[in-house]
């Protein structure tokens, strides 16, 4: 069976499916065909059903639950690992924000946002690593970084606004759930079950031979400094990776009743994530 795979080419996707792409797990005759995009290609991929599996952001995820169902491994959540708004100027009133750069509308980032400022409406999509440099020359009034951007923006001369992450904990006191992964939900109980302990045993191969998995990290990141791929890693891919368990499975459901006060996602449909 060939199954089409979505994930980004940041270094902690690459080191979840290195081994479940390359053959370094038994897969049981499932053959994964990856596709690497950005974080927001991803999401509005998981708009048109168009993967079997696929990475997306959690805010995307409650656009999609009719389609999809989120499988318990693979997924990036933890405390204070969540945006950050940065600024080339120091900004001490939310008034002085009018333009923002987000690295997408269907971002969890974007999300949290939206939770924080809603009174940002003027929010300008770039991809999420052009983001530093439109604050820097001043297209925007403050920018809204993820991933490495958050190790590398103070080099750059930026200023730290707002950390989203740390918001998002003082309002819940939950880890983030920042991205899922997600299949289809028309596949049968049976293949569900089993791709997601094909994730996680991927994500436990990782672990188990670090150095062998970020061959493939460094291939998709070359323009990164080795410590700041480390970073990346240790920031992201966690025990929630390997499973969501009670506390995970808790802050995904808190998201979305955070979504629904505020009325950011459609109507979902239950149950959200897979049952074992």
């Amino acid at each position: 069976m060939d199954l089409s795979i979505g994930y980004s080419p940041c270094p902690n996707d690459c080191f979840i499916f290195d081994a479940l792409v390359h053959n370094k797990i038994d897969t049981g005759g499932i053959k994964f065909i990856p596709e690497l995009h950005d974080v927001e290609t991803l999401n509005k991929k998981a708009l048109e059903a168009e993967l079997d599996i696929t990475k997306l952001s959690f805010h995307a995820f409650g656009y999609v639950t009719k389609d999809y169902i989120l499988v318990r491994s693979g997924s990036a959540l933890g405390f204070n690992c969540g945006p950050l708004l940065v600024s080339k100027k120091i900004i001490t009133d939310a008034g002085q924000i009018k333009k923002v750069a987000i690295p997408g509308k269907l971002t969890t980032a974007n999300f949290l946002l939206s939770l924080a400022f809603p009174q940002l409406k003027d929010k300008r999509e770039y991809v999420f690593s052009e983001i530093e440099n439109a604050v820097l020359n001043e297209e925007v009034d403050a920018g809204l970084i993820i991933h490495e951007s958050r190790f590398t923006y103070q080099q750059k001369g930026l200023n730290k606004v707002m950390d989203l992450g740390e918001y998002w904990d003082s309002l819940i006191h939950a880890p983030i759930p920042l991205g899922g992964i997600v299949m289809k939900r028309n596949f049968d109980r049976e293949i569900i079950l089993k791709v997601n302990s094909l994730i996680r045993k991927s994500v436990e191969f990782a672990f188990q031979n670090p150095e062998g998995t970020m061959s493939y990290v460094r291939e998709h990141a070359q323009e990164m400094s080795e410590e700041v791929m480390q970073k990346h890693i240790a920031l992201y891919v966690n025990d929630f990776s390997v499973d969501l368990g009670e506390t995970g499975r808790d802050a995904v459901n808190l998201l979305f009743k955070e979504a629904a006060k505020t009325n950011l996602f459609p109507q979902v449909r239950e149950p959200l994530m897979l049952q074992l």
